[in-house]
């Protein structure tokens, strides 16, 4: 038996640890006693949509192929159970989207409607990197791993459970809500988004949507800001081709294609697109340096001065890549061809840049700066796609003002940012249809984290995945639930 100094000692201890994992798990919220209690409906529903995220994983819906219709076949049964009526559209064999609607009215209103999205599909993995099955949904340590628990399952089953925790409710709404889970976003969305815009629109009309797109900042266990997605980038992708005289490689020739290509990608590599701020991306800079350590804001606040905006720029890119590529068009090499055999010099050698523009800027400009750059004769460029140029969402809408007023409710003190992602979305269908769309994942989370969407181990916090359920229920709730 313990001596009763030593068990006093451990109870202390005890008291300690647990009062750690509570502030850890805080996520900056308002003291207990200010807390409005999480209706019954939401706390159920938020149980029920871990298992849902975790089934949804477990169905591989990789792009290519996709195959999400199996992913909404089984989001159509959740919903066939809640007694709310879903519709599935093909597209092309296996793919397409369901979409499902709560009514506030017996006529639709879509000026006023809201549009909560999400897509089914997920991009590649190689399992060999992971600790665990991708496809497995485990939970381990307090996280939920699996490709897509970021992007884009995690916020497809907090749309559904908000959107199921509305109908449990039964509230009487003053606005449509639809539920839309569209696939093939992760290329390029003409089997999806595309498809559903253009030959359903009715179906899916509103005047302000919910998408992936921002962020909630966690840092330190405390929500930092919340980034609103209110604009993206534009994507482009662009062949290098190089072309030579092919021969046999143990005679060496200076038109060798690989060399020329590797050159030609050595120079692209290295330069540096101007710096350039819109509306978003101001807002964005402006209020994030008052979060921010003292060196960290005050060269964001220097950003746009005119003696010093330069070093501002280098310093603050050195800090975070991300805000680099808020800061300026990039330019990110990422595919290589070139031979046939390893004694073959090739006639032919490619490579593919991954261009995201900043929003009103031109390919055929960025393209002429690179052809000049290189200076080869022998290199050649071909844009492949031509990319959406779509407006930013305004940040006066009323949706844009409940997300900040619900923000500063579950999040005090944390600033809620205009934001403008690096990635594509969805959502730029939308805004091409005037449509209010914003970019809000509303899960408490980390940059390391955050940094693992596309990449190995992706993962959520379940803690963090039950406070954005809550979150984003308060936020369709204010907005959509009539007084």
């Amino acid at each position: 038996m313990a001596r009763p100094t030593t068990r006093i000692m451990l109870l202390l201890l005890l008291i300690v640890s647990f009062s750690c994992v509570g502030k850890a798990q805080n996520f900056g919220q308002p003291p207990a006693s200010q807390q409005v209690p999480v209706p019954a409906e939401v706390a159920q529903a938020e149980s029920d949509a871990l298992g849902w995220l975790q089934n949804l994983i477990r169905i591989n819906t990789t792009n290519p192929p996709g195959n999400e219709l199996v992913a909404a076949k089984y989001i159509a049964g959740i919903l066939d159970h809640e007694g709310i009526r879903s519709e599935i559209f093909e597209s092309t064999p296996g793919r397409g989207f369901l979409v499902a609607r709560l009514s506030a009215n017996a006529m639709p209103n879509p000026s006023t409607a809201l549009l909560l999205m999400a897509h089914l599909d997920v991009v590649g993995v190689d399992k060999t990197k992971w600790t665990v099955d991708p496809f497995g949904g485990v939970i381990q340590n307090g996280y939920l791993y699996g490709r897509g628990a970021i992007d884009d399952k995690g916020m497809l089953a907090a749309n559904l459970a908000v959107f199921v925790a509305l109908k449990r409710s039964g509230v009487r709404l003053n606005r449509d809500v639809i539920f839309l889970a569209e696939g093939d976003e992760e290329a390029g969305g003409a089997e999806g988004m595309k498809f559903a815009v253009d030959k359903h629109w009715d179906k899916i009309a509103a005047g302000f949507a919910i998408n992936e797109g921002g962020t909630v900042t966690l840092k330190n266990g405390k929500v930092q800001y919340i980034g609103v997605q209110a604009s993206e980038k534009i994507t482009y992708n662009v062949d290098v081709i190089a072309t030579g005289t092919s021969g046999h490689a143990s005679i060496p020739r200076a038109d060798n294609p690989v060399a020329h290509l590797s050159a030609a990608i050595a120079k692209i590599s290295t330069y540096e697109t101007p710096v350039q701020f819109n509306s978003v991306t101001r807002g964005y800079f402006d209020g994030l340096a008052a979060v921010q350590d003292e060196d960290t804001g005050k060269w964001m606040r220097a950003l746009e001065s005119s003696d010093r905006a330069e070093h501002a720029a280098k310093y603050i890119s050195s800090v975070n890549p991300m805000w680099s590529a808020m800061l300026r068009d990039t330019i990110s090499p990422t595919m290589l061809q070139a031979g046939i055999r390893v004694n073959v010099i090739p006639g032919e050698a490619r490579a593919v840049l991954n261009i995201r523009l900043l929003p009103g800027n031109m390919i055929d400009t960025l393209v002429a700066k690179l052809r000049q750059l290189v200076n080869d004769p022998e290199v050649r460029f071909e844009v492949e796609n031509s990319g959406e140029q779509a407006p930013s969402s305004s940040l006066t809408s009323d949706l844009y003002k409940t997300i900040t007023q619900v923000s500063a409710r579950e999040f005090p003190g944390a600033p809620v940012l205009p934001y403008m992602s690096t990635g594509g979305t969805d959502s730029i269908q939308l805004r091409l249809r005037s449509v209010q769309a914003y970019g809000l994942l509303p899960f408490p989370i980390t940059d390391e984290d955050l940094e693992r969407m596309h990449a190995d181990n992706e993962r959520i916090s379940v803690d963090s995945f039950r406070k954005g359920v809550e979150y984003l229920y308060a936020i369709v709730s204010d907005f959509s639930v009539a007084k």
